[in-house]
């Protein structure tokens, strides 16, 4: 990305926009996580009450992917929105449709009470989640980025990546409490509190997004050249090659999430017959590992320079993890769990801290909010949406084998690994013919 210009609105904006990116992240990915929590926990037996255990299962992982299907509309909307009127006006509109969206599921009846329509109420909701969050993440990364100074764009594009485990850590500690209580008051009305507690992280996000500047380096480019009249028109017919190859490295990013997370509960609860606490203990140790690993892995990868070179390297050792992982989490105690866990999400954290920077840097500014959302949420729909759906098809059909599902998680870094070196060979090539044009 380009340097933003020297005009900068405040000295602060910099730290301002990366906090505001954050804390928005934080916020949009707690909203999504709670609901890939509740969709493993509680949503089978309350929204599909009359189907068996499996089905119910499926059912409920299944309303968790229509989010995801809904991330590419929410990508093309607000990336249109970002590239013509401005990054911060879109994000403003993303958090609070998340925040209604979610805190409208905390006060949905359920099936015993208004049959049918609970679960059509709980889909059309869980689509609000998924526009939104598709419009979310690649403004939050442009205006951290954007706002960075020189030579900075990676640490800081990080920090809104930092919001994925920040919004994980806040949604296992809101259902570890929830869970406190008895089984009975849990399933009646303990699983909504998580969701109602959204409206109040709605009005703080608010605060602290208003308070920053638009992002310089748009300003600038929407001065100079004027905004693009149709970016999606435009990234297909100048930008398609990057535009594939940066779905196909988000991969690793969006599918590891939600096959290590969001599966595992299904996975230790329901074919090992771990106590939920247990898991949700094991991730939230595991969140806050990635927590710390994100911005290290960024500024490990600002350091030296090659954040391609960095990626191939997280990429090799998450290819290797999941059989470790999956070694340690079948002996069934909490320290192996943990082990597993934490070891793996080492790879996880650190490729997914870079990998935000990396793709927009392909991309010109004036269509780049179109360019890395549409990119980041047609992978969502399909690699983080199925993820959940075939972790639990293969756990069932191979049941007391965890290789093939170990095989899945390499199969998703190798997905990544060729694709982030075809597009690091063609950001080389790109600079080199603007070098020659100069």
């Amino acid at each position: 990305m380009r340097t933003p210009p020297t005009s900068e609105p405040a000295p602060r904006q910099p730290a301002r926009a990366a906090i505001a990116a954050f804390v928005g992240t934080t916020i949009e990915w707690y909203d999504f996580f709670i609901y890939g929590t509740a969709a493993a926990l509680v949503f089978g037996p309350l929204f599909f009450a009359e189907a068996t255990p499996f089905v119910a299962t499926l059912a409920a992982f299944g309303t968790f992917a229509v989010g995801f299907f809904a991330w590419p509309l929410g990508g093309l909307v607000f990336g249109h929105i970002g590239d013509r009127v401005g990054r911060k006006k879109a994000l403003v509109v993303t958090l609070v449709m998340m925040g209604l969206a979610t805190t409208g599921i905390g006060l949905l009846p359920t099936y015993a009470s208004i049959g049918i329509w609970a679960p059509v109420a709980l889909v059309a909701l869980r689509i609000l989640q998924g526009i939104a969050v598709g419009g979310e993440w690649g403004g939050a990364v442009l205006l951290a980025a954007e706002h960075a100074p020189k030579g900075r764009s990676t640490f800081f594009a990080s920090f809104a990546q930092l919001g994925s485990p920040a919004g994980q850590i806040l949604s296992l500690l809101a259902f570890r409490l929830a869970g406190l209580m008895d089984k009975e008051s849990f399933l009646a009305w303990g699983w909504r509190l998580p969701f109602l507690i959204s409206i109040v992280l709605l009005l703080v996000g608010l605060f602290i997004r208003l308070g920053v500047g638009e992002s310089p380096e748009f300003e600038e480019n929407r001065a100079k050249r004027g905004p693009a009249p149709a970016p999606i028109r435009e990234v297909l017919a100048t930008s398609l090659r990057p535009l594939v190859l940066a779905t196909g490295a988000n991969t690793f990013a969006i599918g590891s999430v939600y096959l290590f997370n969001t599966f595992m509960i299904t996975y230790t609860t329901q074919y090992l017959g771990l106590p939920r606490a247990t898991i949700l203990d094991a991730l939230l140790v595991a969140a806050c590992v990635q927590f710390v690993m994100t911005p290290v892995g960024a500024r490990i990868a600002e350091a030296i320079r090659n954040e391609r070179l960095f990626l191939q390297g997280t990429l090799i050792w998450a290819m290797l993890a999941p059989y470790p992982l999956f070694l340690l989490v079948d002996l069934g105690s909490v320290p192996a769990l943990v082990l597993g866990l934490a070891l793996n999400v080492v790879g996880t954290a650190t490729f997914y801290a870079v990998i935000a920077g990396y793709v927009a840097s392909a991309f010109p500014t004036r269509v780049r909010y179109t360019a890395i959302s549409v990119a980041y949420q047609v992978c969502g729909a399909v690699a983080g949406g199925l993820t959940p759906i075939i972790g639990t098809i293969l756990a069932e059909r191979f049941q007391g084998h965890w290789w093939p599902i170990a095989a899945f998680g390499t199969t998703l870094a190798a997905i990544s690994f060729v694709c982030v070196t075809a597009l690091g060979r063609y950001r080389a090539r790109t600079l080199r013919m603007e070098l020659a044009r100069a």
